[in-house]
């Protein structure tokens, strides 16, 4: 068996605005579309073909990125059209009213394509969020390593200069843990959204597993190998206990589609605690920086564990 290593690279954009902005109720959907259309303004050569259609379709940084097609000698979801995107946006609270965070986790290897990205968001933000009118001026650009230090990476006048991407250090299992969904976690069972009251963790940890395993085969030279089966055995006859859970709807617009879609899902907070937690410690430890469920790279399907006893030490927030 071989655990998952995910290299994980974390950063933390810092914008300011002259003028007062308003972004959406939750901005990820906002944040999410402005830099893919960015991202393609600046690098498409080829105006006017759709993507898959182009030449060029695996070997563009915005295709690898935004539509993340499949090798076309991969072995895994042969009948996908995409992969699962090798990053995550992570919204940020504001310190000021008129100063920005936006966290962007890169897995793997969409480390190599962060200066693209970098140009991608300062021309978003120039180009306004959500609305012409909220323009957004990039300041600066702040990684976190593998120890939860904070480092400057870029300024106006400093160059680019990213640390490598590390893989997350994970402590021992504890004895109990809270998870604690801090965005909404969109779950499916049986083509149905899964609710507050049908919720069991095999849901979450189904959708986790399949994740870790297809971000690790096609961003990684470290596919994940284990016992799938085995664990979701396992995972169907862990309690979910001291459930405080609720759904919380959220509409957003869609740009490409020109249509409003329903992008609701649960939140709160739940409790796992018995030796039986170990076989899954390191899944759901990773997890808090890739997200689980469906829409993780607008950020949907952030949680983070709280554990006890209290000295298990905890994951610093993106950059």
């Amino acid at each position: 068996m071989i655990w998952p290593g995910l290299p994980i690279a974390r950063y933390r954009f810092e914008f300011s605005s002259e003028l007062p902005v308003r972004l959406p109720e939750y901005p990820g959907s906002a944040w999410r579309g402005a830099l893919g259309h960015a991202l393609k303004r600046a690098v498409c050569v080829v105006r006017g073909t759709p993507c898959k259609d182009c030449l060029l379709y695996r070997a563009c940084v915005y295709s690898y990125v935004f539509e993340t097609p499949p090798p076309a000698a991969a072995l895994k979801m042969r009948k996908y059209n995409a992969a699962p995107h090798p990053f995550v946006l992570d919204v940020q609270p504001n310190p000021e009213p008129q100063v920005f965070r936006l966290g962007l986790t890169l897995i793997g290897q969409a480390e190599r394509q962060l200066p693209y990205l970098v140009h991608a968001l300062q021309q978003a933000g120039r180009q306004g969020i959500g609305k012409r009118d909220n323009r957004l001026e990039l300041q600066a650009i702040q990684q976190t390593d593998g120890n939860g230090g904070i480092h400057p990476i870029w300024t106006a006048e400093q160059p680019l200069i990213p640390l490598p991407a590390s893989i997350p250090v994970i402590p021992p299992p504890p004895e109990r843990c809270r998870v604690q969904l801090e965005t909404p976690l969109r779950l499916r069972r049986e083509e149905h959204q899964v609710g507050p009251r049908d919720f069991g963790f095999a849901d979450l940890f189904g959708t986790l597993l399949r994740r870790l395993s297809m971000l690790s085969y096609f961003h990684t030279d470290t596919p994940l190998e284990t016992d799938f089966a085995g664990l979701m055995a396992q995972a169907r006859s862990l309690v979910v206990k001291e459930a405080e859970l609720a759904w919380h709807d959220w509409t957003r617009y869609s740009s490409r589609q020109d249509t409003t879609m329903q992008m609701g899902g649960l939140t709160g907070s739940f409790v796992l605690d018995g030796t039986a937690l170990a076989p899954f410690w390191r899944y759901l430890w990773l997890g808090q920086w890739t997200h689980a469920g469906k829409a993780t790279s607008m950020g949907l399907g952030r949680y983070r564990l709280h554990t006890e006893p209290a000295d298990v030490p905890q994951p610093a927030a993106t950059a």
